[in-house]
């Protein structure tokens, strides 16, 4: 009988097996506790992020205290497409200051400030209900048309018999603005000045742009948000006593400087309205006062409010027929204009634009860490929206005459590659306000009858229009640019503020 033989193994081989299957074990149930640990870690760290996101977002990326995290993506052509499911904030502005600033040659460099307080308000509103009682008892209609926006709304929700003391109320929203990273006016000021000296030159520096800056905006999605711009922006039309508290921003005046400066004399105005809870500051700068021309006043600054006008909106110093008279000696003959004259005679230092520009930064010296926005009608719309852009102020604008052509002149920075609608501007107007549309031109034009080419159409940012011609049926007037015609009849009316598009 035949016995198998198995080899049996060697002690010493079965301990060294042994020995591998405790380490293999050992080894796997560290590998085990390694990836669960890490796992852990992992998700630890990614809830601290997203739990912490809006604070470290607040810290490097945003300045305003309103500011709580990245705003949605927008639509690039519809306002109203972008920012729907935005955090809105609730705001109250009240007027504190305002500026006055002299625009002829003897008086470019006069600036004045008068903080409000409750000696100006008594005697403002004295004034003010002098000129209503006036209004009541005055027949004549053209009179009436002139008094009547140097009032206040007729609107019943916002009467008020202290137009200096009421309060605005404004919604904003977070939005994301292209603009230049150095913003400060002596940087601005130097890189026009070389421009203004060098424009060829100019056009080949490179700037330096924020392609993300979050900034606190109006809401122009808001109804009562647009109501209240525009009603600071008739504040500003309002007349006021020539008495009060006036303060020196430039240096002291002496007796060589004309004695008609101020409020009946040429100059440029600004009312400032401050939310000191919020840190907010709006600029409303005051628009074309001009017997003819419906905007305000009675012809309180009608002469360098023409001239203004008919060099920022013009093709060649409002050179309309060889009947006119130019206001500049740019024009050489038929379809010929001297460009580079032009664009000086709108940088020279008794022009509106440098006005406002002094006025801006004394605002700024007062609120340094303040949201700054600037609203306006008519010329003032314009002037608000030059300025926007030039220092990368959110700006809306109401029956401005399109202002592009000028921001062009004046060699405004514009950021690369972005289109000019998606900045923060917008021009709220109507389709039965010629000056607005751009149609109010011609030798034949109601402007041109009463002495502005009013040229130019095409308008920055974005505009959002109003179709009272189908939806009131009203005709094309002039009569139709006033600003409380707009206020009372049109943005008080519709449900929603008109959608702002690119133009």
């Amino acid at each position: 009988m035949s016995l198998k033989r198995y080899n049996t193994p060697p002690a010493r081989n079965l301990k060294r097996r042994h020995s591998y299957t405790i380490r293999g074990i050992k080894i796997l149930r560290s590998a085990t506790t390694l990836i669960i640990f890490g796992s852990l870690i992992v998700v630890v760290t990614f809830a601290y992020i997203l739990l912490s996101r809006p604070a470290i977002y607040s810290k490097h990326k945003i300045t305003s205290p309103l500011l709580k995290g990245p705003s949605n993506t927008s639509n690039a052509n519809d306002i109203h497409a972008d920012d729907q499911r935005s955090r809105t904030f609730q705001h109250k502005f009240k007027l504190k200051h305002i500026h006055r600033h002299g625009v002829t040659p003897l008086t470019s460099q006069t600036h004045q400030r008068l903080d409000v307080n409750d000696e100006f308000l008594f005697q403002a509103n004295k004034l003010y209900q002098e000129t209503t009682e006036s209004k009541i008892q005055t027949n004549d209609a053209s009179l009436l048309y002139e008094q009547e926006d140097m009032l206040w709304t007729t609107n019943e929700n916002y009467s008020t018999n202290s137009p200096f003391s009421f309060e605005f109320n404004i919604k904003s929203k977070q939005i994301t603005l292209q603009r230049l990273t150095d913003r400060t006016p002596k940087f601005i000021e130097s890189y026009l000045d070389f421009a203004y000296k060098s424009p060829q030159l100019a056009s080949t520096i490179e700037l330096d742009w924020n392609n993300d800056d979050q900034v606190i905006a109006p809401d122009v999605t808001d109804k009562e948000t647009i109501i209240s711009l525009a009603l600071m922006s008739s504040n500003a039309y309002v007349q006021i006593p020539q008495t009060g508290d006036w303060r020196n921003v430039s240096s002291p005046w002496n007796g060589s400087e004309s004695q008609d400066f101020g409020w009946d004399g040429n100059g440029i105005r600004g009312h400032v309205f401050v939310n000191e809870l919020d840190n907010i500051v709006v600029i409303s700068v005051k628009g074309t006062s001009a017997q003819g021309l419906p905007g305000s006043g009675i012809d309180e600054t009608t002469v360098n409010d023409k001239i203004n006008d008919n060099l920022l909106f013009s093709c060649c110093c409002a050179r309309v027929s060889y009947l006119w008279t130019t206001v500049c000696d740019c024009y050489v003959k038929s379809y010929t204009c001297d460009e580079s004259c032009l664009e000086k005679e709108l940088r020279r230092k008794d022009r509106y634009y440098n006005a406002v520009i002094d006025i801006y930064k004394d605002v700024l010296n007062q609120y340094p860490n303040a949201e700054i926005w600037v609203t306006g009608h008519s010329l003032g719309g314009a002037l608000a929206a030059l300025i926007g852009r030039t220092f990368g102020l959110p700006a809306v604008a109401f029956e401005a005459p399109g202002e592009y052509l000028a921001a062009k002149r004046l060699h405004l920075p514009f950021p690369p590659g972005l289109p000019a609608y998606l900045e923060g501007v917008w021009h709220f107007g109507h389709t039965a306000d010629p000056i607005f549309m751009g149609t109010c031109n011609g030798a034949s034009s109601s402007c041109s009858l009463v002495g502005y080419a009013m040229e130019t159409s095409c308008h920055t940012g974005r505009v959002c229009v109003y179709d009272v011609v189908n939806d009131k049926g009203w005709r094309v007037n002039m009569l139709n640019h006033r600003i409380h015609k707009v206020i009372d009849e049109i943005l008080t009316d519709y449900d929603q503020p008109a959608k702002c598009l690119a133009p």
